[in-house]
């Protein structure tokens, strides 16, 4: 068997275990940013989705994705995925199918951060359902598997529209439908400060999505011949950089404090930001694009704040807004000599066109996530009495009201227990 179909197939399927280990931070993200009392449930239920959004991937998604027979919209084929090979595709058919797969499980895990707190778990399940075959799919369709904004040569090497807008736009439908939690917003409008109940696990959730990212985007070479994987790793990690140092330094200048939280959400604003244009800007670029999407995601949280949107976790202004300005990016910065998809940006002499683009393939793919989640979660809300838990089973927490144990048992004590047993 050829060396270098070998290597290939084993890089992916590194990038792979990396993107799918993303998910551990996730769980310390978002555990982490939230109570104690829903630890548990969060962690939980992230590990369920992902294992049944791997089982629809499977069935349905793969094959609205790049199944042959398609046209513009959707594909219309290999659905229940065999594992057969295809013999040109420089690499094991079957670890690029695992590969796609551990990109569709991080959307929906971005999709869920919307519901944190307050949903039922039925309603995850049920959604999750949905997400992975009917919204996801198609998007991915469009940009990465020759629908039809593929043809108009859209940008979005690893994700900033595929994965995180399309995530953030789901859990956008979720945080309107279900409200703010109790306890968010004061009766004159003011909103109070609900911190998470564990910084260091934020902070550790962060630096694995940081490594995992590696795998995210420099993984989406998918190939290791000519070795740009690390060009595209060298701008992942520079963009991350700036987003960290611009969110914490607008953070002590506007507040007078370097606000922890805001940090660590620049970090990932500009891991996000950067997602879209990784392979098609230089390295000057891609710390401009990272300190932009870090100033970003600071006055996008305020700005949802305000308006009454409480999004435990900022999936609206990490993985939404950021994810609009790095798919926008590439029609400023891309480079006529690293632009192998749609055409050069602005600043190189390519005019407004890619631009255009990119701001289509953003409202297209945005408007679709938002009005089929809510459609969706509308009709759930209907059919199921409610997304949301009681007000008594939220105070007491999603881990005794869902699951009928805590995730720190030791920190809580329930009226048939004793003290100290």
């Amino acid at each position: 068997m050829d060396t270098l179909f070998l290597m290939n197939s084993l890089w992916v399927m590194l990038g792979a275990i990396l993107v799918i280990f993303m998910l551990g931070g996730f769980i310390l993200l978002e555990a982490g940013s939230t109570r104690m009392k829903n630890a548990g449930h969060i962690a939980g239920k992230t590990i369920f989705t992902f294992g049944l959004a791997s089982l629809v991937f499977w069935a349905i998604g793969y094959g609205f994705i790049f199944g042959s027979n398609g046209n513009f919209l959707v594909g219309l084929s290999d659905f229940f995925y065999s594992g057969y090979q295809v013999e040109d595709m420089g690499l094991a058919t079957s670890v690029f199918f695992v590969f796609q797969l551990a990109f569709a499980g991080i959307s929906i895990t971005i999709a869920l951060g919307g519901f944190a707190e307050r949903a039922k778990l039925s309603v995850y399940l049920v959604f999750t359902v949905l997400f992975s075959a009917l919204i996801y799919p198609v998007i991915a369709h469009w940009i990465w598997g020759g629908g039809w904004l593929a043809e108009h040569g859209k940008q979005d090497f690893a994700g900033s529209t595929v994965v995180h807008l399309t995530g953030a736009m789901a859990a956008f439908a979720a945080t309107i439908l279900l409200k703010p939690r109790i306890g968010k917003y004061n009766k004159d409008g003011s909103a109070n400060n609900i911190q998470g109940h564990n910084q260091v696990f934020t902070a550790l959730g962060v630096l694995i999505l940081w490594i995992g990212w590696f795998g995210f985007n420099a993984g989406s070479t998918v190939a290791v011949d000519d070795g740009f994987f690390g060009f595209v790793a060298l701008n992942t990690n520079l963009a991350a950089g700036a987003g960290a140092v611009s969110a914490l330094i607008i953070s002590w200048m506007v507040l007078g404090k370097s606000d922890i939280p805001t940090m660590l959400n620049g970090a990932l604003a500009g891991l996000v930001a950067i997602t879209a244009s990784c392979a098609f800007v230089d390295t000057w670029a891609a710390v401009v694009i990272g300190f932009i999407a870090g100033i970003l995601v600071f006055y996008s949280a305020r700005f949802f704040e305000k308006r009454k949107i409480d999004d435990p976790i900022y999936a609206l202004s990490v993985h939404g807004v950021a994810g609009v300005w790095g798919t926008l990016s590439t029609g400023f910065f891309a480079t006529p000599e690293l632009a192998t998809v749609g055409l050069p940006g602005l600043f190189y002499g390519g005019g407004f066109t890619q631009l255009g683009v990119q701001f289509m393939g953003v409202a297209a793919s945005g408007a679709y996530a938002f009005v089929v989640s809510f459609v969706i979660l509308a009709i759930a809300k209907k059919i199921m009495n409610g997304l949301r838990v009681s007000e008594e089973e939220e105070i007491m927490g999603l881990d005794i009201s869902e699951h009928g144990s805590y995730g720190y048992p030791e920190l809580f004590v329930t009226k048939d227990q004793n003290v100290g047993s």
